[in-house]
This record gives structure tokens, C-alpha cells and sequence, in this order.
């Protein structure tokens, strides 16, 4: 072989091989992401450390030498599953969702974090966050894999991009309902029936605003921010849905397919019903200005009897009930009273809104999924040990209304419960005998503390007993009195880049019409330029998910 051949064979082999390492660094490019094996890993009692982020929150109250950096819940992670847990920051509630946003605009990504559909849509897509798959299968135990399934694994499918996991869900009951809650000592000293109809709402609204004993009142609460489902007691979702409207969401249109609700005729209606309100003084004039906790303070100060919310919103309105050790307001709790004869459907999700995900750079991603198993643990726990209270009561491990929990950093709820059948039947009957979770027997708990004098629990009594909210649930359910949002797949390509766009827009228009600004029939033209801005083609893509979900 003379030279020039011996260099083209050498140049060949060197091309070929060439090409077979770029084939396996491609194969292995595709290939899902696995958690790799650190020392750390390798021995169980080590201890790894994680990064969040934390919103402080108004009901929690720390021990005292405690702060969110030290406390005894972080100590108890660390001493039981080897994670020790660091904040890359905290700040208040109110923030902290605008606090994410600009994290992830600035890369700086904890460990782990809380965020929204479009927002772990978009990290999937910059390659910023992990692909879970194979750290949750070897990580996960049996009783977290058996947790995530209880609807069938649909809340674990909405966090699927092209097969892969890429966050968990914050996951919580469907059931998520809303309820009217009502001055009841006015009711009586007022000879007002109880609100079963929306006419006698607006009546009951009438005359609660005409108390003056310490300024002007008003009929219902109402906050700069009424259509967000974690608005406590000063929302609209409730009252809407009373008018058979609901809050961005698709529903079916009875041919087969999806429209948004935001712009069906019942949101007209809702909208008149509000503007007249306005007009003849039952709605604070300067709602659109005040946060939930500044509204309320009308709530507290015997200024509003008529508020719409969740099933915690009593654990808010406590803190005008309860004065001086003494309940000096009486609320009552009721289904949403309806405009017409048809009831009133509460409108509900997924039961999964937010996603934690795990940053691309992080060291210890089974440290999240540790956390995960450990909340879970907990959190179910019919007879929690010693040890396990301390997560939700802090160090001297007893109920005192400090609310501990919310320190854990991975707080998933249950996708079912039957706390609506259980509790009140316990607490009236002060029989413990039938309680079946752990969530129950902390309510129960104090309920009980509540009936035995101890009146800074009278909100879980409104809750949880007889009368509570929780009794409402179970008709609800057997009567299937719920509208589900009927799309729950990722943000569509113009549901990502004009779904924030379109909801400013119609809560502009939504405020003009309310404070009367404007005419109702501004709605129409809302929604002449919903469809213009992105609306259309969002419904399309809607509709082109939903034929391959039906």
C-alpha cells in the first residue's frame, strides 16, 4: 500500500469514527434524563441541600427564635430524610407570584419552585427545568406513585411534555368549591330570610347596606382582584356562577365543541346584575383599588355582611368574628344561590393550577422527591408520631393555630376526601371513633377545642361542623352540581403568548361596566376584540386538543 493510500484509509477510519460518536452522543442526547449517582446518594445518611423559594404567609406565626431560615420543621426534614432546605428567597405573599416571573426572566432558578401551566410550558420549551421521569420512578415510593393516581393519573398527564415529567403537580380535590357566607346575626335582627334565591340576595344586599352604625355599609365585598379563585373574601367567581357564568373556562357549546366563558351571554348578565349594584351603592366605590386584606377591613368593622369564597374563608373572617376572646360577629355558610329555577353549578378545575419543577442545574434532584414522599408521609398520617406533629405544630408539638405546616416547602393535597360526610357527623355527635385521615382528626381537634371555650378556632367550626361548609360538599356531589373546566392540557401556542393579554384586557372592560363607566353593551364589543386579539385562534387550538381528549 503506497503512502497516499495508507493516508486515505487513516482519513476514512478517522471519518468513520467520527460519525459513530456523533450517532451515540445523539442516542444518548435522547435518551430521558437519569438521575445521576452522587456520594451522597450512595450513602443514605448523608445530607444533601436543596434551593427554594417562599411566600410569606399572613397565617403563619412562628414560635419564638423561629424565622423561615430556621425553624423546627426545616430541622425535622433534615434529621428524618437527610434534606437540608435553603430559600434563594422570600417575599410576601401579595409578590410572590410577580417574584417568579422574574426569576425565571433572570435564570436564576432555585433547586426546586412553584409555577404556573403556561409558565412550566415555557421552561419545558427554554430547557431550563429537568425531565422528572426517571428520578420520580426511582425515588417516588409506592405511596406517592399510588397518591398521584387517584383521579387516573389526569393531573400527572397535564405535567406530560412528549412522554416526559417535567414538574409534579400541586395537586388538591377537584372539589374545590365556593360558598356565600352571611351575617347571620343581621339576618335576624333584620327578620331577613335566608338566601336561597339571587332575588333575595339582592335583598338581603339592600338592606345590609343601609346599616350605619359605623359609617357607610355596603352589601357585598368586593377586591381589585375578584376573579382569582384564591381571592378569600372578596371574590366573584361564587357570584358569577350564580348567573350560570364562570371565569375563563371552556365549556362545551351543546354542538360538540369548546368556547371560553368569559365572553357567553351569562357573563353579560352577571356584569348588569354587578353594574346595578354599583349604582344603587351596595359595592364599595373604591373596590378596584383595594387589595383582599384592605376590603376586608369594611368585613371586620361591621361594614359588609356578604361575602363569597372558599372553604377557609372562615379562617379570614375570624379576625373580626373574634374580639377580646369573644365572638361578637355570627356567620352562616350556603350554597350559591341561583338566578333562575336551574341551581347554580360551582365552576372547578383540574385541581392541579401550579407545578413544582426542578431546575436543569440542580445537584440533588431526588432531595425534591424526598420531600415530596415525606409531606405525603405526613400529611396522611391517621396517628401522627411525635416526630411527625412537630411538621404541623412546630417544636412543642400541639395545636395552637400557628399553622406550621405551611413551612413545609412541598405541600400537595389529596385528590379526593370525604370530609363534607365525615366531620360535621363527628363533631356533632363528639364521636372521634369515625374519623378516617389526618387532616380530620387535627379538625376535629379543633372544632373541639372551639366547643370547649377556646374561641381563636371558632373558623374551623364554621368549617367543619354541623353547619359548616364542609356539610355542603356532599349534595353537591351526588347532584353533580359542578362545571368543570373541560380543557386541561398544556397552554396552547396562543393560550401561552395572549391568554395574560386577553384576561387584562377583559378585566378593563370588566371594571368599567361594574363601576359604570361604560354601558353593558361595551361586552359585545369585549368580545368582538377578544376574538380579533388571539381568542379565535386560541379556540381553535382548544378545539383541535379536545377531538383527540374527548
Amino acid at each position: 500500500m503506497n503512502r497516499k493510500a495508507k493516508m486515505l484509509l487513516v482519513l476514512t477510519l478517522v471519518f468513520s469514527l467520527a460519525l459513530t460518536a456523533c450517532g451515540k452522543a445523539e442516542e444518548k442526547a435522547e435518551q430521558p434524563q437519569k438521575p445521576e449517582t452522587s456520594a451522597a446518594q450512595e450513602d443514605p445518611n448523608a445530607v444533601i441541600e436543596v434551593s427554594t423559594v417562599v411566600p410569606s404567609d399572613q397565617y403563619l406565626k412562628f414560635d419564638e427564635g423561629e424565622t423561615y431560615d430556621k425553624n423546627a420543621v426545616y430541622d425535622q426534614y433534615e434529621k428524618d430524610i437527610g434534606v437540608k432546605i435553603t430559600n434563594k428567597w422570600i417575599t410576601d405573599t401579595s409578590q410572590f407570584k410577580e417574584k417568579v416571573k422574574m426569576t425565571i426572566a433572570s435564570n436564576d432558578l432555585p433547586d426546586f419552585m412553584p409555577v404556573n401551566a403556561t409558565q412550566l410550558k415555557e421552561l419545558t420549551e427554554a430547557d431550563m427545568i429537568m425531565d422528572l421521569t426517571d428520578i420520580y420512578e426511582q425515588y417516588a415510593t409506592d405511596q406517592t406513585k399510588e397518591f398521584f393516581q387517584k383521579d387516573g393519573g389526569m393531573q400527572m398527564k397535564s405535567a406530560m411534555f412528549d412522554g416526559k415529567l417535567m414538574g409534579i403537580p400541586r395537586s388538591s380535590n377537584p372539589l374545590y368549591l365556593q360558598f356565600l357566607y352571611v351575617r347571620t346575626d343581621w339576618l335576624k335582627e333584620m327578620n331577613l330570610p335566608e338566601p336561597k334565591t339571587m332575588d333575595e340576595l339582592m335583598k338581603i344586599s339592600e338592606e345590609f347596606s343601609k346599616r350605619t352604625e359605623n359609617g357607610k355599609s355596603y352589601g357585598l365585598a368586593v377586591s381589585k382582584d375578584p376573579f382569582n379563585v384564591d381571592t378569600g373574601v372578596t371574590g366573584l367567581r361564587a357570584f358569577l356562577n350564580g348567573y350560570h357564568a364562570y371565569e375563563n373556562m371552556w365549556i362545551e357549546d351543546g354542538n360538540g365543541n369548546l368556547v371560553n366563558s368569559d365572553i357567553q351571554p351569562e357573563m353579560k348578565n352577571a356584569l348588569a346584575a354587578l353594574q346595578d349594584m354599583f349604582k344603587k351603592g351596595l359595592i364599595d366605590p373604591e373596590f378596584a383599588v383595594k387589595d383582599a386584606e384592605k376590603e376586608a377591613e369594611l368585613i371586620y368593622n361591621n361594614q359588609i355582611g356578604l361575602v363569597y369564597g372558599a372553604s377557609w374563608v372562615p379562617a379570614q373572617l375570624v379576625k373580626g368574628a373574634v374580639k377580646d376572646g369573644k365572638v361578637v360577629q355570627e356567620w352562616g355558610v350556603y350554597p350559591i344561590p341561583s338566578v333562575d329555577s336551574n341551581p347554580a353549578l360551582n365552576q372547578i378545575g383540574l385541581g392541579a393550577d401550579e407545578y413544582y419543577v426542578v431546575a436543569k442545574q440542580a445537584k440533588h434532584p431526588e432531595g425534591f422527591i424526598k420531600l415530596l414522599n415525606q409531606w405525603i408521609v405526613v400529611d396522611n398520617a391517621l396517628d401522627p408520631t411525635d416526630e411527625q406533629k412537630i411538621y404541623m405544630y412546630g417544636k412543642d408539638r400541639k395545636e395552637k393555630g400557628n399553622n406550621y405546616w405551611l413551612l413545609s416547602p412541598v405541600r400537595v393535597g389529596n385528590q379526593t376526601d370525604n370530609n363534607g360526610v365525615i366531620l360535621p357527623k363527628a363533631i356533632a355527635n363528639k364521636d372521634e371513633s369515625i374519623l378516617e385521615t389526618a387532616d380530620q382528626r387535627t379538625r376535629y381537634g379543633r372544632a373541639m377545642q372551639y366547643l370547649d371555650g377556646d374561641t381563636s378556632l371558632w373558623w374551623e367550626y364554621l368549617i367543619s361542623g354541623p353547619n359548616g361548609a364542609f356539610s355542603i360538599v356532599p349534595k353537591v356531589q351526588e347532584e353533580k352540581l359542578y362545571l368543570q373546566n373541560k380543557f386541561y392540557g398544556a397552554p396552547t401556542p396562543t393560550m401561552a403568548d395572549r391568554e395574560e393579554i386577553l384576561k387584562k384586557k377583559r378585566d378593563e372592560v370588566f371594571f368599567k361596566i361594574i363601576m359604570n363607566q361604560v354601558s353593558i353593551d361595551e361586552f359585545d364589543k369585549f368580545v368582538a376584540e377578544w376574538k380579533k386579539l388571539g381568542g379565535d385562534e386560541m379556540t381553535k387550538e382548544v378545539n383541535e386538543w379536545y377531538a383527540d381528549h374527548k
